[in-house]
């Protein structure tokens, strides 16, 4: 963890420099924690590319103004996603006009494969809706950006004993509204998917 957290700081610092590799090496570390993430809060996956994408251009622009001053860079990139989720929410656009969606074919699946999971995926949104807002935020940065608790604790102001107390109890929630296990560990959530 201490070699990781270096090799970080490091990275950053050459990235801060305008090093290429070192952005790119950045850009590979944390892109597909960002997009599960903002995949989560936003629901569409393109949405979420899209915002995802803003996230990266918006850490290249405020880089050079990083300075650690004991927040963690994930918790800070993390910080500049969730902005950008909510900016993307309090500016989405009208939907489009019904007869354009009519000339464009679906790439969407098919009703069969909706109706298969359209069940839990209520059941899941209704479970999630019963949290309150940090809980929602705390499930989001460690099982779908797997986030640490620390990391969560920098980004959100908060001890990680605390963070890891809200998560138990979010976890709790979740279980009290699904009727079945949900696991704390993220890593056992990704195998059994």
């Amino acid at each position: 963890m201490i070699d990781d957290e270096l090799d970080e700081r490091q990275l950053v610092e050459r990235a801060k420099r305008g090093d290429a590799f070192a952005l790119g090496a950045l850009y590979d570390r944390y892109a597909e924690r960002i997009f599960r993430f903002t995949r989560f809060r936003l629901g569409d996956p393109h949405d979420a590319e899209d915002v995802a994408q803003r996230v990266f251009l918006k850490m290249i622009e405020a880089l050079p103004r990083y300075h650690s001053r004991g927040t963690p860079f994930g918790a800070w990139l993390f910080r500049i996603a969730r902005n950008a989720v909510i900016d993307h929410q309090r500016g989405r656009r009208l939907p489009e006009p019904l007869e354009m969606a009519t000339d464009q074919p679906s790439a969407a699946p098919g009703p069969e494969e909706l109706a298969i999971s359209a069940t839990e995926v209520v059941a899941l949104e209704a479970a999630l809706n019963e949290l309150t807002e940090e809980q929602r935020d705390v499930i989001a940065y460690r099982f779908f950006a797997g986030l640490s608790p620390r990391e969560i604790g920098a980004l959100m102001g908060r001890r990680e004993g605390s963070v890891r107390a809200l998560q138990f109890r979010a976890l709790g929630s979740l279980r009290r509204h699904l009727g079945h296990v949900v696991t704390d560990d993220p890593a056992t959530d990704e195998a059994a998917q």
